[in-house]
């Protein structure tokens, strides 16, 4: 497992050893020994989330203020543009993002660490979405920064359509009126 350090140094790129050969491909999605040595340190994951979703839906951009999670998320049909957003006051990358593509050919992986918000916009015909979480969903404590705030700057890619949301998602407060990480 190689593991790349973002513009946010708090959030990496996980690339596992893939196999592959005439007759398909192997690689381990997931280990634990692995994983905590490519980050630094352990992580319990506690839940395991799968999503499909249509071109164009725009997930995001959500985060718990309470019960906050870490998230390892990946494409296994597909392609997403996903996106991490520090939402941490005291971290010196507060209110910076970080893009990356993941798609069910590059096998790519990306760790959002808790004290940030998450979000992808689907890129192809479909994709299913797969994410190990650190903590419980609490729907209580969700929150959602909408996907187009100005002082955020986020460049989703241009796929010529606008994004489909959820209510939920189109309400999302600006990161100025928004619940914060101290």
């Amino acid at each position: 497992m190689k593991a790349t350090p973002t513009s946010i140094p708090d959030v990496l790129v996980i690339e596992p050893k893939v196999f592959g050969d005439a007759r398909g491909f192997f690689f381990e999605s997931f280990n634990q020994k692995a994983f905590d040595e490519a980050i630094g340190r352990h992580a319990d994951f506690v839940q395991d989330n799968h999503s499909r979703s249509a071109k164009g839906v725009l997930r995001g951009l959500h985060y718990q203020v309470q019960q906050p999670q870490g998230k390892l998320v990946r494409v296994v049909r597909g392609a997403v543009f996903d996106v991490a957003v520090d939402i941490r006051k005291s971290s010196p990358t507060f209110g910076k993002w970080v893009g990356v593509e993941l798609n069910e050919d590059n096998h790519k992986q990306l760790w959002v660490p808790a004290g940030f918000a998450h979000g992808f916009l689907v890129l192809s015909e479909t994709a299913e979405f797969l994410y190990k979480t650190t903590d419980y969903y609490a729907p209580a404590h969700e929150r959602c920064i909408v996907w187009n705030d100005r002082t955020l700057g986020i460049a989703w890619p241009d796929i010529g359509m606008q994004p489909q949301l959820s209510a939920k998602d189109a309400a999302g407060s600006s990161l100025g009126d928004a619940d914060l990480f101290a």
